[in-house]
């Protein structure tokens, strides 16, 4: 590369720059901007900020050196997303926002910067390259998917890492999660004390999380005495429109129902629609239920009631996982308690 400008007397005009060249401009010695663009804690931050400022106007290859983040903070964590199953994950996903915002408030708190990965890791090998080309103090994975055998693979060697999703039993990675299985229980038990007796599980049983809620979904029917129907079990993703399309195919069916717990407050907020759009009060006809507590679902109408996650304290505790790394505790997996909270979806 060459010069971006043309500077009178510029020892590097017309030719590719050199680290000396950069000692010069700098007026420090070239083991200084050496050691300036390794980040050496030997270097004064404004000798850096000067010595990467004139790398950038001459072109010269210094990203490499570079540190993940600005520097003063602490630490940097990276996030990586795995693809979810069976579908194109969004970014924009409500509950995935608030999740990444309880991360990064607690890095805040410890004085880490946070990196948003754009890799979507699919395998064991794509793990793997995330984990050795980062080059952050640690990698939160937000998503199981398809991987729990990859990350209890790369368990053996490097934990530099903490997974938000499901656990299992034979997990040997750390995973922070809500629980799930309590989650669907008490959703489902909800509307059956309310006299509901037709109560639909809608959700992609595929995603770890949503198969626990599921879970929880049959033993509450168990429990209460009403049977499981198969009809009653739909398969929705994770969006509102396949939702809505899943409940409005319920009703041309014929199926009777009179609850629906779902697997997420972005799919109740489909079958909400759907069935207002068929002429159904909601809660009278039909109790929903959904899964979360988004901040849209105290807003909608009629407002949502849920299951909510706490997202604050689940990115204090996959912080913490990452950061202080040592001992048993650090390492262990924890489920998150859920809460039931009553709007005008169901009542009661």
């Amino acid at each position: 590369m060459v010069c971006s400008k043309i500077c009178r007397g510029c020892p590097v005009t017309k030719r590719s720059t050199r680290l000396e060249d950069l000692a010069r401009l700098a007026g420090v010695s070239i083991s200084t901007a050496s050691r300036a663009l390794n980040d050496s804690p030997a270097v004064n931050d404004r000798t850096k900020q000067l010595i990467w400022k004139l790398a950038r106007e001459h072109d010269y290859p210094f990203r490499r050196y570079m540190p993940a983040g600005p520097i003063g903070a602490s630490g940097t964590i990276a996030i990586v997303t795995p693809r979810p199953q069976g579908r194109e994950g969004r970014l924009s996903d409500p509950f995935f926002l608030e999740l990444l915002a309880g991360v990064g408030e607690a890095a805040r708190e410890r004085d880490c910067d946070l990196v948003m990965s754009h890799v979507a890791p699919q395998s064991f090998e794509d793990l793997s390259a995330a984990m050795t080309t980062s080059r952050a103090d640690g990698v939160i994975f937000l998503g199981q998917s398809t991987l729990h055998s990859a990350f209890n693979r790369m368990a053996e060697t490097d934990g530099r890492f903490v997974v938000w999703g499901a656990e299992f039993p034979d997990q040997t990675y750390c995973s922070i999660g809500s629980d799930n299985i309590a989650g669907g229980r008490r959703a489902t038990l909800h509307l059956a004390r309310l006299g509901r007796e037709r109560i639909v599980f809608l959700g992609d049983l595929d995603p770890p999380e949503a198969m626990q809620r599921h879970r929880g979904y049959v033993e509450a029917l168990t429990s209460a005495g009403l049977g499981v129907d198969p009809d009653l079990i739909v398969d929705a993703h994770f969006e509102v429109e396949s939702a809505e399309a899943s409940v409005d195919s319920l009703i041309r069916r014929g199926v009777p129902f009179d609850g629906i717990v779902c697997a997420s407050d972005l799919i109740a907020l489909g079958a909400v629609r759907a069935l207002l759009h068929a002429g159904k009060s909601v809660p009278g006809d039909v109790s929903v239920i959904g899964f979360d507590n988004v901040p849209f679902s105290r807003y909608s109408r009629p407002a949502l009631s849920t299951i909510a996650q706490d997202t604050a304290k689940a990115g204090r505790l996959m912080v913490s996982k990452l950061l202080d790394g040592t001992g048993d505790r650090a390492g262990r997996s924890e489920r998150i308690p859920t809460d039931l909270i009553v709007r005008e979806t169901c009542g009661g």
